[in-house]
């Protein structure tokens, strides 16, 4: 038996511009803001701030939001979202600040440090009415019941897993990509990839979710380049933004495995960015768990357009891990750990605190510690 969560979802071109209409349908009377640096000079943000300004609903800007975002930036934004009395909150901008929005929306309402919700189920108060704007194709915290977010003090990132913090509307604008630069294109593209990856092989995998996984895949595979070579078209960064959403879909409700219970151990410890973890993680996951799953990986294979006539199990794994390095390649991600200032003396730490991630619970294998230090020695 499974549960299937998801936000009311507009996608299309100028669904940004209904973020007044939904929070004015929603009864805010003064609604909070996040956002970040980049996505304000980009002007987005002043697009939504535009459309609250139409509805005549007053507002207050939080764009201290950061990339891996931080406890005391959860703390700072809900102590402004109760000093301005706000009632509901819009969030314009990537992984980051959507993950920002929904942990203000939990201390503002909890009225509790963010690190007493680390878990699952642990939020036992409703967030204020949450819209949020995706400008990143990658994290789809826009549908998702997860949010992520670094404990400074632990060097942990903390994951917080609640069908409380799903956004009440998500409104998917593909037009908002296309200021998005290619570093970052591919980096989030390789996230919705191993979001799709690891949701398909999860343990907690249902019929619902292998149809959004299997089609974010196929997608990925076949617009996550083309989009990055074309930055203005449009018409491709839907298609990519789809393969977001429906990643998304997969993994919010199936969860992930031991490449994002990796990455969170990475990204608390060291401060790296997401995407590229696990674009650096994926191929040594997928080896150390396909004697389980191989079934599912060929599947996988076949979704990305990979010739299976013929091959057996191992050419066919063989076949996958080749096809996601030349992937990777092809956007610009061919580093490995030891070039993004990993260290060898850091796995037995990464190991330890990847080993209690949540996201390890639905991985295909439960692995040891001893196995988690040698797939993070295959990736350097």
């Amino acid at each position: 038996m499974r549960k299937f969560v998801a936000p009311e979802i507009i996608f299309g071109v100028g669904a940004r511009s209904l973020a007044g209409r939904y929070a004015q349908n929603m009864g805010a009377r003064r609604v909070m803001v996040v956002s970040d640096p980049g996505v304000v000079a980009a002007g987005w943000a002043g697009q939504v701030i535009d459309s609250l300004k139409e509805a005549r609903l007053p507002y207050v800007l939080f764009d201290g939001v950061t990339p891996n975002p931080k406890t005391i930036e959860a703390t700072n934004g809900a102590e402004l979202y109760l000093a301005k009395r706000c009632d509901a909150i819009v969030a314009i901008g990537g992984g980051s600040v959507i993950d920002c929005a929904k942990a203000i929306g939990i201390v503002g309402t909890n009225l509790a440090p963010i690190s007493k919700f680390e878990g699952v189920d642990r939020v036992s108060t409703p967030i204020p009415p949450l819209v949020c704007i995706p400008t990143t194709a990658g994290s789809s915290a826009d549908v998702s019941q997860c949010t992520i977010i670094m404990d400074e003090k632990r060097r942990v990132k903390m994951a917080i897993v609640s069908k409380a913090v799903v956004p009440d509307v998500a409104l998917i604008d593909p037009v908002t990509l296309t200021t998005m630069p290619s570093y970052v294109a591919a980096c989030t593209g390789m996230d919705a990839l191993t979001h799709a990856i690891e949701a398909y092989v999860s343990n907690a995998s249902s019929p619902l979710t292998d149809l959004h996984a299997l089609e974010a895949i196929r997608l990925i595979d076949g617009y996550l380049q083309p989009s990055i070579s074309s930055p203005e078209n449009v018409m491709l960064k839907g298609k990519v933004m789809l393969a977001s959403l429906e990643a998304g879909l997969a993994f919010s409700n199936a969860i992930l495995g031991a490449v994002h219970a990796m990455s969170h151990s990475l990204g608390g410890l060291l401060d790296l960015a997401h995407g590229e973890c696990n674009a650096i993680l994926l191929e040594p996951v997928i080896a150390f768990n396909y004697s389980e799953a191989s079934e599912r990986y060929a599947h996988i294979a076949q979704a990305m357009s990979i010739d299976l006539g013929g091959l057996s199990k191992i050419d066919i794994k063989q076949a996958l891990l080749d096809h996601i390095r030349e992937l990777r390649g092809s956007v610009g991600l061919n580093k490995k750990l030891g070039e993004i200032g990993v260290s060898p003396q850091d796995i037995s730490e990464l190991a330890r605190k990847a080993l209690e991630d949540t996201c390890m619970a639905t991985n295909p294998i439960a692995p040891t510690l001893q196995e988690i230090e040698e797939v993070y020695h295959a990736a350097f």
